[in-house]
């Protein structure tokens, strides 16, 4: 342990004013004891408003279980953003992300990211995987709901032949489904999946384009007979997946609602939390907005130019906490009103109750 204090020291009286850390991310971008980070070694439009960025992480990055999400870091005019993304490649592989352009962050991803870029990473998360033992799997998805699905469908259809998986995928047009080619000709090489598209605007053909209905079992019944003998993965919009809650709780055999999993990309919010709302003082960067009682303090503060940590934007990732310093707050997923003074607040599923002071 000596021996290596020394040669520290040596590199780092060598490397001044950079440590040597610095020298060493300037020869390889991927070394770095401060920040996981990944180069980008491939990029795929796949849809004309979504792209599939793979990249190549460095050390730390723990392999990724098939429907695991990671937070990903992108800078834009000199600031990074933090947000979570579902990995879209099979376990095992290297790993990608699917990006739709929507939003700030979304949108510079899909749009502007080249190969030999580099991304700000966390390490993989989330239990949205697939069951530990075999059994037949429905997935019902809605557009970029069908990123984490992929991810399963690649890594279990391929490896199994005793797979038996149904995929229902609801779209606007073929033009806009994710992977639609890919997924029919793995459904034509592999007989354990069965693709059904849906098509909600225009399938290309006379039928009629409508949502698929979920209020009562009729569509799913046409589309997957067995559905209620089958372990089901929703992912998609949240009147979507509310939508397959209810279906399942009330059509289902009675315990067919424990074999139904939920990948939510935003919060389950209560209905009518919202209060009064209230000023929000963003003391270190001098600025103030006024508010209603639904919205978060994340959106305050990114709408009037505050730099806000965040993550995944749901409740879960916490690295939007920031310290309250005077005022009440509303969880927007409870309504729960609560704060004191130095609480950690996660701004993305909080709200104002009257005046907030936050520390950032």
């Amino acid at each position: 342990m000596a021996q290596i204090r020394v040669l520290r020291r040596m590199a780092s009286i060598l490397t001044t004013p950079l440590a040597p850390e610095d020298v060493l991310g300037l020869i390889n971008p991927l070394s770095s004891s401060r920040q996981l980070r990944g180069v980008v070694t491939k990029v795929v439009r796949e849809t004309p408003d979504s792209t599939t960025i793979h990249f190549r992480p460095g050390r730390g990055w723990n392999p990724h279980a098939a429907g695991q999400w990671a937070r990903v870091g992108v800078e834009i005019d000199g600031v990074r953003h933090w947000r979570s993304y579902s990995l879209s490649a099979a376990a095992g592989h290297d790993p990608a992300i699917t990006v739709t352009a929507i939003g700030v962050v979304s949108t510079a991803l899909a749009r502007d990211t080249k190969t030999g870029d580099i991304l700000f990473l966390d390490t993989p998360q989330g239990d949205f995987t697939l069951p530990e033992h075999p059994r037949p799997l429905l997935m019902l998805t809605a557009g970029s709901g069908l990123t984490p699905v992929m991810s399963m469908i690649r890594t279990l259809v391929p490896r199994r032949p005793d797979a038996d998986v149904v995929l229902i995928h609801s779209a606007r047009t073929p033009a806009d489904a994710l992977f639609h080619d890919e997924l029919l000709e793995l459904a034509d090489q592999f007989p354990g999946l069965t693709v059904k598209h849906w098509f909600t605007r225009d399938s290309g053909t006379d039928a009629p384009a409508r949502r698929l209905d979920l209020s009562d079992a009729t569509d799913l019944e046409t589309l997957c007979p067995d559905w209620r003998d089958r372990a089901a993965y929703a992912c998609g919009p949240a009147e979507f997946l509310d939508a397959a809650t209810e279906l399942w709780l009330r059509d289902g055999h009675d315990d067919t609602h424990e074999n139904l999993t939920i990948e939510r990309f935003a919060p389950a919010l209560l209905p009518g939390t919202g209060g009064e709302g209230g000023l929000v003082t963003f003391e270190k960067s001098d600025k103030e907005v006024e508010v209603g009682g639904d919205v978060s303090l994340l959106d305050a503060g990114e709408g009037c130019g505050v730099v806000m940590p965040s993550g995944c934007r749901m409740g879960i990732c916490r690295s939007c906490l920031t310290p309250l310093v005077a005022g009440k707050v509303r969880d927007l997923r409870t309504g729960e009103v609560h704060g004191d003074e130095g609480e950690l607040i996660q701004t993305c599923v909080n709200a104002a109750a009257g005046p907030v002071h936050l520390d950032i």
